[in-house]
């Protein structure tokens, strides 16, 4: 089967969609398809391009087996609501003729687009259609609701239209798979037909994250010993994670609890404020992003993680590095409302407090940091969900056979499967849901 992915990112990104986006399609090859993508050049999350990349426009290469063509994009340095707009329009406008050329000379038989892009999106399903091809929308993150519920956007008008567009699009696709079940359920109020809509989540290679010792290189680089508590954040700075609020709870931790620290560890256009914020605060550890094969040991460096998400984020996305914190046996803090996706994933594998409140933070990691035995019971039972919820061949499997018709489940099956959940988690055929 050919298969030809249309995605802003992609690998050599190591975080955010690239990274999914490039583990997908080298699965997808593994499993004996051919496959093409058309993406920008690396620019996330520093929002910068290399300079090696600016003259291979066009250019097509080989990554891992994946013939991979890159075209022009505008990235602005400060990414604001407006002019991530046009930083997306141009994808859409630049991505078309190469995207149009592929569908008429190789001829996929699947043609699948990411979101984000979802300007981009709307040629590929244009196309498809008119090719014969199957096409599948990939919604990573629901951009016109977070873009104003996060503020980057604030006109009610402009809000009405863009939503009308991009019902629109959504619509225009066979098949549309998000990243959660609550995401589904916003694609179903969105007006989508139950029948095109099915959970693929991000996966992780638990294999490659698994439990490790806590005295890793970090700790000894940080000049960390065994009795200090390590609060570890990993992954984009941007606006939408709250990350003051982690500083904030650092800092009144501070003087009470010398022996908590905190680490941040990536990169994103908030850094450098917060990296501010922080200044002088002896407990307060920033790292940059950091090589895949130390990422295992950067997991297991803390006694627990923090996921700390605005309020106005909640079932906007289900944070992809919430599989590798349980793959690595290690309890986490998620800020949440309860009965967000967020909140039921994190349920007896962590601690689920309000948002935007620093000082219930500060209670949950004295809470955590006092308790030894509940971190171990919390780590065991998110390593068991990553197992049973978040693995990456079973994942990718089961949307390689959806895709070639092999591994349709019906709504009567997934009903079945849904009433066989229990409380505690659901099996490994529930962790994908397909149409």
């Amino acid at each position: 089967m050919r298969v030809l992915l249309v995605g802003i990112n992609y690998a050599p990104d190591l975080i955010g969609v690239a990274k999914y986006n490039a583990e997908l399609c080298e699965s997808l090859l593994a499993e004996g398809h051919e496959v093409r993508v058309i993406t920008a050049p690396p620019y996330y999350p520093a929002w910068r391009i290399p300079p090696a990349f600016k003259s291979s426009y066009f250019r097509s290469i080989d990554i891992d087996g994946v013939r991979v063509r890159r075209t022009p994009i505008y990235v602005p340095e400060h990414p604001s609501g407006a002019n991530r707009l046009v930083h997306h329009a141009s994808f859409a406008l630049t991505s078309a003729p190469p995207v149009l050329f592929d569908a008429l000379s190789w001829r996929p038989h699947v043609m699948i687009a990411v979101a984000p892009s979802l300007m981009s999106a709307a040629f590929v399903s244009f196309v498809a259609r008119r090719l014969g091809a199957k096409s599948w929308l990939h919604v990573q993150d629901f951009e016109v609701d977070a873009a104003f519920d996060l503020g980057l956007l604030r006109s009610s008008s402009l809000r009405k239209w863009m939503l009308r567009v991009e019902a629109a699009i959504l619509k225009s696709f066979d098949h549309v798979s998000t990243i959660s079940q609550a995401m589904v359920e916003r694609l179903r109020i969105k007006g989508l037909d139950p029948d095109k809509t099915a959970e693929v989540r991000n996966w992780i290679d638990t294999n490659a994250i698994c439990p490790g010792s806590r005295m890793t290189k970090y700790r000894h680089e940080l000049k960390l010993g065994e009795g200090d508590i390590v609060a570890l954040y990993s992954g984009t700075m941007s606006n939408k994670q709250g990350l003051e609020l982690v500083i904030k709870a650092a800092i009144g931790l501070e003087e009470s609890h010398p022996h908590i620290h905190f680490i941040l560890a990536g990169e994103g256009p908030h850094k450098s404020r917060l990296e501010q914020l922080a200044s002088g605060h002896r407990n307060i550890h920033f790292l940059g992003l950091q090589p895949v094969d130390s990422f295992n040991q950067l997991m297991a460096t803390a006694d627990f993680h923090l996921i700390p998400q605005k309020a106005e984020a909640a079932d906007l996305v289900l944070p992809s590095k919430l599989g590798a914190i349980f793959a690595s046996a290690r309890p986490v803090i998620a800020m949440a409302e309860e009965g967000t996706g967020l909140a039921a994933e994190v349920t007896n594998a962590g601690l689920v407090i309000p948002p935007g409140d620093s000082s219930a933070l500060e209670l949950a990691i004295c809470q955590l940091s006092e308790a030894p035995v509940l971190r171990e019971n919390y780590g065991e039972e998110g390593r068991k969900r990553a197992l049973d919820r978040w693995d990456r061949r079973t994942i990718v499997r089961r949307w390689s056979e959806a895709m070639t018709g092999q591994g349709t489940v019906t709504g009567q099956r997934n009903a079945e499967l849904k009433n066989a959940t229990s409380d505690m988690g659901v099996s490994v055929e529930d962790a994908v849901r397909l149409p």
